[in-house]
């Protein structure tokens, strides 16, 4: 099987997503892209909405990247790097004091200059309605505009996570025109280089190029650095069926298809030279997110019942085969990054049904059904649920597994009486606060404890890196104790392109600006 150029196929161990998510493409030298074209790309499936804040949801950050941007975005090293901000934040000597000026002359799509009242109302919704948002606005004591080009935020507290918050693409801190702003949105009115033009559900959503659009200087770098809209309209298309995004990228109907199943690698890599596959190392890591707050798994010690019964290693290879697309390991950051630590491997991947039994009974279990949803969307999560039920029910736990289509199951994850258990995934970033949400505040699962308030408490007020790194291992030995999610591992995530899609940049939430079409 011979890897083709941007296509990492080293273990995972080791490595960290700073470097390699974008680092092999960044700053390579492209010609110039033949201007226009339409590009279908297939999507895992149908958005539940478009509003980047009030969805964590890959897909819903990954369409709207291209209408919203934040004031910080990440370049191709993972290091946060000003988008609509004119440059790096001015910090108080105290660091509860930020400053942030907004480029002048950034228009946007309805045609006039974005202002710091855009900025500051823009913020205040997130911080209203987004998880991630929710949790800065605990820290924050003040937000307001200085000018017309200049915003303060003042903090209670030192928030170490507070700029990597700010750029993170899923939950997006997105920046919109005041007048757009409703607790529904109805115009999506931002300033990026494509501008929202019609969605039809189940069909597609369909963005096109902003003339107006005010770029960077800078070069490209990650999702940082000048972007150009070279393609005149972009249609994501909702193609749930993950074979069927295999045909459509084979014979040429989709220019991309995104999260491929691994064993078609073989398939894709046959159709070359018109198709080229992509594998994005170190894509991100499977998880498991349990109810806390309703049903039969809000007790603690019954959580920690059905984490005996789990053994992450059938699930990574029911979910990847190809052990060269996972690895299985306890720590949530990989060695040799400032993050790793060994906290809870006791527990991982343990898969005793006979202890997990004993300790169910022990906790009251009477064989209350524990309701799984997943989705075939990703197939993936599908296959890792079929198996997590079996080494349940080995565990003499009654499942109920519910397979749902991604939009219902992000629907229904908001509903605590629906669900026990369900299925997702995140990307693996640099800053441990971005992921996964739960993390944060009101979160599906809504994890609420005095020990993660404290771990993570003590986390986000400590700046300084080396510091930090000992204390995420509190914070990822409180995870293990309490279970509010269970890691499953890490992989890495194959999508395909066709060959005339050039500049095309490989990503965690792809995207395609600065790219075109061959003729």
């Amino acid at each position: 099987m011979k890897p083709t150029r941007g296509s990492p196929w080293r273990p995972l161990a080791g490595a960290f997503a700073a470097c390699v998510a974008f680092g092999l493409w960044a700053g390579a030298a492209q010609a110039e892209l033949p201007k226009g074209g339409a590009a279908n790309l297939a999507m895992v499936g149908e958005p539940q909405g478009l509003d980047p804040m009030v969805s964590t949801a890959d897909l819903v950050g990954t369409i709207m990247q291209h209408v919203y941007e934040p004031l910080y975005t990440f370049d191709a090293n993972w290091n946060v790097a000003p988008m609509l901000a004119e440059g790096m934040p001015v910090v108080s000597k105290d660091g509860l004091s930020y400053s942030f000026t907004i480029r002048k002359g950034v228009k946007l799509h309805n045609g006039r200059d974005l202002n710091a009242d855009d900025v500051v109302a823009s913020l205040q919704r997130w911080m209203e309605l987004s998880p991630r948002g929710k949790s800065v606005a605990k820290e924050v004591e003040s937000l307001s505009a200085k000018g017309p080009l200049g915003v303060e935020l003042k903090l209670k507290n030192p928030y170490a996570p507070l700029l990597a918050q700010l750029a993170l693409p899923s939950g997006m801190a997105a920046i919109m025109a005041k007048e757009s702003i409703a607790p529904q949105l109805k115009d999506f009115i931002g300033t990026g280089p494509y501008k929202f033009k019609e969605r039809r559900p189940d069909q597609f959503t369909v963005l096109t190029r902003f003339d107006g659009y005010s770029a960077r200087k800078e070069a490209p770098s990650g999702y940082a650095g000048r972007r150009e809209a070279v393609l005149d309209e972009l249609r994501f298309v909702p193609v749930p069926n993950a074979n069927t995004r295999v045909e459509g990228s084979l014979s040429g109907q989709f220019q991309y298809a995104d999260l491929l199943p691994v064993e078609a690698i073989g398939r894709i890599e046959k159709g070359a030279p018109a198709v080229v596959p992509i594998v994005t190392k170190n894509f991100g890591f499977p998880y498991i997110v349990f109810n806390t707050k309703e049903g039969v798994l809000t007790s603690q010690p019954l959580r920690r019942a059905v984490q005996t019964a789990v053994g992450q290693g059938e699930l990574m290879a029911a979910g990847f085969g190809d052990n060269r697309f996972f690895v299985v390991e306890p720590n949530f950051f990989p060695k040799g990054t400032p993050y790793f630590a060994a906290a809870g491997s006791n527990v991982y991947n343990t898969r005793n049904p006979q202890a997990a039994k004993e300790a169910a009974a022990k906790a009251g279990y009477n064989g209350q059904p524990i309701r799984i949803m997943a989705s075939r969307q990703y197939e993936f999560h599908y296959n890792m649920a079929l198996v997590m039920s079996e080494q349940l029910k080995k565990a003499g736990f009654k499942t109920d597994l519910q397979v749902v289509d991604w939009a219902t199951l992000v629907q229904r994850r908001n509903d605590p009486k629906l669900w026990d258990v369900y299925f997702t995934h995140s990307g693996l970033f640099p800053e441990p606060m971005l992921s996964p949400p739960q993390l944060g505040d009101d979160a599906p699962g809504w994890w609420d404890s005095a020990a993660k308030k404290s771990s993570i408490k003590a986390f986000n007020q400590e700046t300084d890196s080396a510091k930090r790194g000992a204390l995420w291992g509190t914070v990822q030995q409180t995870v293990y104790d309490e279970v509010p999610f269970i890691e499953v591992g890490k992989f890495n995530g194959l999508s395909a392109r066709s060959a005339k899609l050039e500049g095309y940049t490989p990503a965690i939430w792809p995207f395609f600006w600065n790219t075109g079409l061959a003729k």
